[in-house]
């Protein structure tokens, strides 16, 4: 088994994809703090904090010396990208997305406040834009930082495979 080498982990991708259950099972790999960007910003009755007080939380984690930050937030994800050791980017067709937000529904989760139920077609219609609206710009700031470590997944056993390496 290999030692990660590193220290601040951002993990992104298409809701649904599994950022929050990939980002659970390496923190229980290798003990870095996790934190997930929807349990901060959502409240239980679904209403958000303040932008500027989820950008200032936001400063706060990403100074420190170590973290796995689970979440895209299209206007910080930079701050992430351009502070992490390393990036997993979930990158995984809108049908394994889409199959990902149904398989949650009624599921208590540690990375949300609440209880997803019925399907919400702004969200679903998010997911099956993400490829065409979302994922140019992740690739544009990916390619801004050539030297970030990156490591792209194309499903979700390439990210089981990789979390393998790290077990015990």
């Amino acid at each position: 088994m290999e030692r990660f080498p590193y220290k601040r982990v951002a993990v992104i991708g298409c809701p649904g994809g599994g950022k929050s259950t990939f980002s659970r099972a390496l923190r229980d790999r290798v003990g870095l703090p996790l934190y997930h960007l929807d349990a901060i910003y959502w409240r239980s009755d679904r209403t958000t904090l303040p932008k500027e007080e989820f950008r200032a939380i936001q400063r706060q984690i990403i100074e420190k010396d170590e973290w796995i930050i689970d979440g895209n937030y299209g206007s910080t994800i930079e701050w992430r990208i351009a502070a992490c050791d390393i990036l997993f980017f979930l990158d995984y067709p809108a049908e394994v997305c889409l199959a990902g937000v149904r398989a949650r529904r009624g599921q208590k989760r540690s990375d949300m406040p609440w209880v997803e139920e019925g399907d919400d077609e702004e969200f679903l219609d998010f997911i099956r834009a993400f490829e065409t609206e979302s994922k140019p710009r992740i690739l544009e700031l990916i390619e801004k930082y050539p030297h970030k470590t990156v490591v792209t997944f194309r499903s979700r056993e390439e990210a089981e495979r990789y979390l393998g390496e790290f077990e015990g």
